[in-house]
């Protein structure tokens, strides 16, 4: 099977940097959670070797982790991943020399839940549980920019000033683990209603010092992390941040905000913008094929560094115009990606690329 040229093939599957990082085409693999660290130790699993490892040989650019704790009480569930330890850290290790060895980097989310912490898994088994998982049944206490409950879950404990600087040395050594473990790109999750959207957005925020108030007071805990993670990982690694760019509802968190917060995070050294929405509150939100992808536009027309859309990009074609109108650098597959671990491969197909280098020696006798 011969290779065609970069040069020749559509945005899509053509090859692109992120600082030092090479990526074999603009296709990424969005963070899902998996809720399946049975032993709720934060450790990933054989599922999640072969999780993501499916999608390395399936020819994916880059692959993202679910979101991954940076101490055991930023945990979604207490069935996450995590990175607060060295067990964690050999565990991820296998996990990304194999993904690496199928010519796939893999960049790991760190993120801390927050209010929305110590919830019971999305799972079928969990189907009849709702809300906050009791500490009697390996939940904990949960924190928050104020005291002020994400609704159906239980109040959260207002974080300190003392608190919050513990939090930022939480997301560093996390950092620092996570170049142990041989990641080769870090993105920080400051989207979908968790702890640092909880301070941007004005609908969650209330707090009368400098960690609110203002738009730079909202913004402050956010460039902390940005900053010092930043400085602890390697430069010639990508930073990528994951956004929520509006909360869908007058009075919050909106484009015009994300648009300041891009320009600040792109000032303290962020390589790329990865553009969601919603989460910090309850919001009725017109869910359709590419929803997203607008407001990944308006932030990419204001910064210089690439964004990446996500949101119901389901179709080769559609991920390739949507390139192909600028309105992202990069498209990230999620749901996708969870019934077709070889989406690149068939996007290569239907766009007319014929590329070797998206199959193992092993599957190229089932290439398309």
């Amino acid at each position: 099977m011969r290779s065609e040229p970069a040069a020749a093939a559509p945005a899509l599957l053509a090859s692109s940097r992120l600082r030092s990082l090479e990526l074999r085409n603009r296709i990424w693999l969005a963070p899902m959670c998996q809720y399946m660290v049975e032993a709720e130790d934060g450790v990933p699993t054989d599922w999640h070797l072969v999780h993501l490892g499916a999608r390395a040989t399936g020819g994916f650019g880059l692959l993202i982790t679910e979101a991954t704790a940076v101490s055991p009480e930023g945990r979604i569930s207490p069935r996450d991943t995590g990175l607060w330890n060295d067990q964690q850290v050999q565990a991820w290790r296998r996990i990304t020399g194999f993904c690496q060895q199928q010519g796939a980097p893999v960049a790991v989310q760190l993120a801390h839940a927050g209010r929305k912490a110590s919830t019971w898994p999305a799972l079928p088994r969990f189907r009849q549980r709702r809300g906050t998982v009791p500490e009697f049944a390996s939940g904990w206490r949960t924190v928050g920019p104020t005291a002020d409950p994400f609704p159906g879950l239980d109040a959260p404990d207002a974080l300190s000033r003392e608190q919050i600087r513990l939090v930022v040395e939480d997301f560093v050594a996390a950092a620092g683990r996570a170049e142990q473990a041989g990641f080769d790109a870090l993105e920080l999750h400051f989207a979908h209603g968790y702890l640092v959207h909880e301070f941007l957005s004005p609908l969650v925020n209330s707090r009368t010092d400098e960690y609110g108030g203002d738009g730079p007071g909202r913004r402050r805990l956010a460039l902390e992390i940005a900053s010092a993670v930043r400085e602890r990982w390697p430069a010639e690694s990508p930073l990528i941040v994951r956004i929520s760019a509006t909360d869908w509802i007058d009075g919050g968190w909106d484009i015009e905000q994300s648009v300041e917060l891009a320009r600040d995070l792109e000032r303290v050294g962020v390589d790329a913008l990865h553009v969601s929405t919603g989460g910090a509150v309850i919001a009725d939100i017109a869910v359709g094929p590419e929803y997203q992808v607008g407001f990944a536009r308006t932030l990419r027309d204001a910064v210089s560094m690439p964004v990446s859309a996500v949101g119901l990009i389901t179709d080769p074609a559609g991920a390739q115009a949507v390139l192909d109108r600028g309105d992202a650098d990069f498209v990230a597959v999620g749901r996708a990606a969870l019934r077709e671990p070889a989406w690149p491969q068939r996007a290569a197909h239907e766009l007319g690329v014929r590329d070797a280098s998206l199959y193992p020696g092993a599957y190229q006798r089932g290439s398309w």
